[in-house]
């Protein structure tokens, strides 16, 4: 770059008081913010990654990672893996138990703030400043503390105004940009997890092989991740059911005879999933992430969809900092919501529907996962990352078919539902 260029550059990221613009500010270190950290940065834009915490910090969370989360890391990153899954235990509320193996490893597990922490060294590797202890009360976008129209304002605690052409909310499920977008949610789960140390012997037993339990609510399921010395147990259900899901958690330890282990960290977070028509963006501030509700329905698996939407909203954001009119930053900014509809909301469309079928049916779901190879397959690439949900409904119009019908509802039951 020419210095004539660079001078260029520079005043058109200064505000006439002097305050510097970035050309984007990413709110939120997670999976999501640092993913769009980084794909900005890389683009060589002015990036300031936004976070409230010192890191690392514990975040609630299985852990697993997938195939498509593996392959929207950048290039070089290697993942942390405390283990690699090759068998997974199917039971129903502790019954009918079945172990299903595989000679590929399926995911590998990771802990959530050595993840996190890499994930926001590489955005710095890449060219984003980090400001961490950063609690952000809102942002602007019209008004006194905002300078121009291109300009962005984003207000932290104490008072402290940043500027930037572009924003990206990747501030978890309670986002404040969430709430500025104005994020529409269609489905809200409570989930409990408590990281439980182990002895050798016990943590020899998980190794390699994680156990998933369809639960005694609705929708509900629990889980164990071995993570060498460690395991983590969790379980989730629709959110309103707190006393039940935590007599769920309660009496799942018991029955997996690890009661009189005392857990290192018991937490508990809501998972947020947007409705269909929730909005992606509002002027020149992105959401990604679980700002943005973006989760499969049935699994709640949010990592992958945490990188893949982050990596979408960095190099989008780019593109509405170089907008130099409203019109323009409109037509980036729904560029950006169709990449994610067209993506991850067509698996989050395929996940809704199972959830569905998977609250009226749960064994058939058992029944197949632990009995019928074609079934087990399946489950087994998208944990690889060969195939998606998407694809698998497209490939194979029967299943969509047999989901319509698993998800159809008894006779009066809407009605019974709208009563209650």
């Amino acid at each position: 770059m020419s210095s004539e260029n660079s001078s260029a550059d520079d005043e058109r990221r200064t505000a006439d008081d002097g305050q510097r613009v970035w050309d984007v500010v990413v709110v939120g270190g997670g999976p999501a913010g640092a993913s769009a950290a980084y794909a900005a940065a890389v683009a060589g834009r002015s990036v300031l990654l936004l976070e409230k915490a010192e890191l690392p910090r514990y975040k609630t969370c299985g852990g697993g990672i997938i195939g498509p989360s593996r392959d929207a890391l950048p290039p070089g990153f290697e993942l942390p893996f405390r283990d690699r899954v090759h068998a997974v235990t199917f039971s129903m509320d502790g019954k009918f138990a079945r172990t299903r193996r595989s000679r590929n490893m399926l995911f590998g597990l990771i802990n959530r703030p050595e993840f996190d922490q890499q994930l926001v060294e590489f955005a710095q590797k890449a060219g984003a400043e980090l400001r961490t202890g950063a609690t952000v009360s809102r942002v602007e976008q019209h008004g006194s503390a905002v300078p121009d129209r291109r300009t962005v304002a984003v207000v932290l605690q104490g008072g402290e105004t940043v500027l930037a052409r572009a924003v990206v909310g990747a501030d978890g499920s309670a986002s404040r940009i969430g709430a500025h977008v104005g994020v529409k949610l269609d489905q809200v789960d409570l989930g409990l997890e408590a990281e439980i140390p182990v002895p050798e012997t016990v943590a020899e037993d998980w190794q390699g092989r994680v156990l998933i339990d369809w639960g005694p609510m609705p929708g509900s399921y629990g889980w164990v991740f071995p993570k060498g010395d460690t395991l983590t147990v969790g379980v989730i259900s629709a959110r309103g059911e707190g006393a039940a899901t935590k007599r769920y958690l309660e009496d799942f330890i018991a029955r997996l005879g690890l009661a009189g282990f005392e857990p290192a960290i018991s937490s508990g977070h809501l998972t947020r999933c947007r409705a269909e028509d929730s909005p992606l963006s509002r002027g020149r501030v992105l959401v990604c992430g679980d700002a943005a509700g973006l989760l499969e329905p049935w699994t709640r698996e949010g990592i992958s969809f945490a990188l893949r939407s982050g990596r979408l909203a960095g190099e989008w954001a780019v593109r509405i900092a170089e907008a130099h009119d409203a019109v323009d930053a409109r037509r980036q900014a729904l560029n950006y919501a169709f990449a994610i509809k067209a993506g991850l909301g067509v698996e989050m469309s395929v996940g809704k529907r199972l959830l569905g079928a998977f609250e009226r049916r749960p064994g058939m779901f058992h029944a197949g996962l632990t009995g019928l190879r074609p079934v087990w397959k399946a489950f087994a690439g998208i944990t690889r990352g060969s195939t998606t949900l998407g694809e698998i409904i497209r490939s194979h119009p029967m299943v969509g078919r047999a989901l319509t019908t698993l998800d159809r509802r008894p006779e009066g039951a809407e009605a019974a539902e709208g009563e209650r």
